[in-house]
């Protein structure tokens, strides 16, 4: 894999870290600005907000851009905004550098996702890719037990000083490693947003909303389903966790690989998985062998989701990738929100807090139900060449990964 993908990984965890690290901080940052808890949680569900919002807006207006310069100056914008929180005055001032340094988010990985695909060869594309998404998954098992315990140690704001040093050596990656991509001659927003005409596009958004709904509707309750019902210490809890970030990890790279072997039948296989291991989580959670396995298996299956979801929004949006995959990620941050939500509901409804594996496990049984309905309507006489197989569409966009070859059914 060329050097310049490590460059895109350490901006994948540098961002990670701004948005996970600030958890274990909030009661320190509660204090420090004389704000409750419920307002100091603002800066993480703004945080995600404003990530989706993003995502599209950002990626938008910066279209007729060379990617390598954007990436550039998405980078400068991460930077800024993690200078902000580092040095903010007042809670308002530090909701404005959360807000500031989410906006480069989405529009990263979205483009990133894209300029990945144009640095590797056809049959490696998800696996590019997954390298990319392989530093959030590190900041995902790191992020809250780093930012903490610097935070703990040298109080918060070192936490933010990190950050802002990591995204000045990821600035200086991309410049020395990352290649020069143009934009399509013509690329305009018009052009762009032609990708959201498809039925496939929606398919693919659907499935992963629906995906990353499940996992993180299930994973946002762990730490109660360990203490309440797996019997775990609350000291356990932190290391437990971790064994969840290890099989995220892991499955983020086998997923890509797997992508790259035969897209459809990769992700059916991995959404049927899925919904039945967080079923299964549900059912033994009382046994801590199993829940230990099932944590693990949790991490790895759903995660493993997240390199073809990508690849497969791009290659039904041929003329339009980076919208398109900027797109996905809106919708993942959104499945996040929406399953942490329904989790939450359940929950207080009285259904105990086995209830948001269920919950899980629904959503990914939608999300197998709409791929499927999906992969059906790519095998209709009448459906487009563009959206009959997957990677047959050509090369209407420079943007455009090479030559995704068709996956096998």
């Amino acid at each position: 894999m060329p050097i310049g993908l490590i460059a895109l990984a350490l901006g994948g965890f540098g961002i990670g870290l701004t948005e996970f690290g600030i958890v274990g901080l909030l009661p320190e940052i509660a204090d420090d600005f004389g704000v409750t808890e419920s307002v100091a949680g603002l800066l993480v569900s703004g945080y995600a907000l404003t990530v989706a919002i993003g995502a599209i807006a950002l990626t938008a207006a910066v279209v007729k851009f060379d990617r390598k310069t954007v990436l550039v100056s998405l980078m400068v914008l991460f930077i800024l905004g993690n200078l902000i929180s580092a040095v903010a005055p007042d809670y308002l001032t530090m909701l404005a550098g959360r807000v500031v340094a989410a906006l480069c988010h989405g529009a990263f990985f979205g483009v990133g996702a894209v300029v990945a695909t144009k640095m590797v060869k056809e049959n490696q594309q998800a696996s590019a890719i997954s390298l990319m998404f392989g530093g959030l998954t590190v900041a995902t098992v790191a992020g809250v037990p780093l930012g903490t315990f610097l935070g703990q140690q040298l109080g918060w704001r070192s936490t933010f000083w990190a950050i802002t040093a990591i995204g000045v050596v990821t600035l200086i990656g991309i410049l020395v490693l990352v290649p020069a991509i143009e934009a399509a001659k013509g690329s305009n927003l018009r052009q762009e947003l032609v990708a959201f005409r498809k039925f496939q596009v929606w398919i693919s958004i659907l499935v992963g909303l629906l995906a990353f709904g499940a996992v993180v509707g299930a994973f946002t309750y762990m730490a109660f389903t360990l203490t309440e019902v797996s019997g775990f210490s609350h000291s356990a809890v932190p290391w437990l966790l971790v064994v969840f970030g290890v099989g995220a990890f892991i499955g983020n790279l086998v997923g890509g690989k797997l992508a790259d072997r035969a897209l459809t039948p990769a992700l059916i296989t991995l959404m049927a998985l899925l919904a039945a291991v967080l079923a299964v989580f549900a059912l033994t959670a009382q046994s801590q062998v199993a829940t230990v396995v099932g944590l693990v298996l949790m991490g790895a299956v759903g995660l493993g989701t997240a390199p073809g979801l990508q690849l497969r929004i791009m290659t039904f949006a041929p003329e339009a990738p980076t919208m398109a995959s900027s797109a996905n990620v809106a919708a993942l941050n959104v499945g996040n929100a929406f399953g942490a939500w329904l989790g939450g509901v359940t929950i207080a409804a009285g259904y105990g807090f086995v209830s948001p594996l269920w919950v899980g496990a629904s959503l990914a049984a939608a999300g197998l139900v709409v791929l499927l309905v999906g992969t059906a309507a790519m095998r209709r006489p009448s459906a487009t060449r563009s959206e009959a197989s997957l990677g047959s569409a050509g090369s209407a966009s420079q943007d455009t990964p090479s030559a995704v070859s068709a996956p096998s059914r």
